[in-house]
């Protein structure tokens, strides 16, 4: 982009409160509700009282939209830190899903944690699809404020991390990239050393009576999860039943949807930073391309991969 572009003021600096808690808002009840239609004809109401109103306040809009602060003169660069802020907020809204996924893995409530699987899938194709929006940044246009990045990635979004993490994928170097982040570190440092949810879906089948190694069941949460053939027997076992009465089969379907979505994100993040990059390193000291290609090969819940050449 060569033409000289305007950022619109939504939101004066000054009115916004930088408070990271949530404001006042009076909850209304469907007799309110019922009051206000009739004080206002079914219009809606647009006076307020002081210098807000209930949405900015709800949702704390005015401070979100006050966060987005290019340091160039590129074009592309709002569309770059919008859709990279979007994601994060996705990757906040998922782990929400996953971890109570989790515990509902542990309560044995399959029939909720189906509810949230469904979920889980459609806001992690929300994710997919933001890249369909920062695959328009050309590459003459990331050069025009990539030097503004200095060595941010994304490979330090903590927020990312929790999502690997919780799913299976540990990674200590990654972790660590967070430890001199006082008020982040602590919660990544517990989710890297806890139980992923695959570890409780394991912990799950040997609750049902399938046969899983006791290593399998309590070991070092830190350590990368590796195939086990107890493991792939117990799938192998509950696969000889494909109905859909069989909860267990389809948790394992489930699983292998969110496993598959995930890897569809990492790939259509390769294939995006390769059409605007190439095979230039990147900006947080890794090989770029090269080094995204190594994730592209991971698979989440591996031994429900592995079985399919035996079903």
């Amino acid at each position: 982009m060569s033409f000289k572009f305007v950022i619109p003021e939504i939101v004066s600096p000054c009115g916004v409160s930088d408070a990271a808690k949530p404001r006042r808002v009076e909850p209304l009840t469907d007799a309110d509700r019922d009051l206000k239609v009739v004080e206002t004809n079914g219009e809606p109401i647009t006076t307020f009282q002081g210098t807000s109103n209930p949405y900015i306040d709800y949702e704390s809009i005015d401070l979100l939209l006050s966060l987005q602060h290019p340091r160039s003169n590129g074009y592309d660069e709002m569309c770059f830190i919008i859709m990279g802020q979007a994601k994060e907020l996705l990757f906040k809204s998922l782990y929400f899903e996953f971890y109570n996924l989790q515990l509902r893995i542990r309560d044995d409530d399959t029939a909720n944690a189906f509810v949230i699987m469904e979920r889980c899938k459609k806001i992690l194709k929300l994710i997919v699809n933001v890249w369909e929006v920062l695959s328009t940044i050309k590459t003459h246009g990331f050069n025009q404020f990539r030097d503004y990045l200095n060595v941010a990635s994304g490979q330090l979004s903590f927020m990312y991390r929790h999502i690997e993490f919780i799913l299976g994928n540990k990674n200590k170097k990654m972790c660590d990239a967070h430890r001199n982040v006082p008020h982040v570190y602590p919660a990544l440092l517990k989710n890297f050393s806890s139980p992923s949810i695959y570890d409780d879906v394991i912990r799950l089948l040997h609750r049902k009576g399938y046969e899983v190694a006791p290593e399998c069941l309590e070991r070092d949460w830190t350590e990368k999860y590796k195939i086990h053939l107890s493991v792939e027997r117990a799938w192998l076992d509950v696969y000889s039943d494909p109905d859909p009465e069989n909860v267990l089969y389809m948790l394992g379907e489930g699983l292998t949807e969110i496993a598959d979505i995930f890897s569809q994100y990492r790939h259509r993040h390769f294939v995006s930073v390769e059409r605007i990059l190439g095979f230039k390193p990147g900006t947080g000291g890794s090989a770029g391309v090269g080094w995204l290609k190594k994730a592209v090969d991971h698979r989440f819940f591996p031994e429900l991969w592995s079985i399919r050449t035996s079903l």
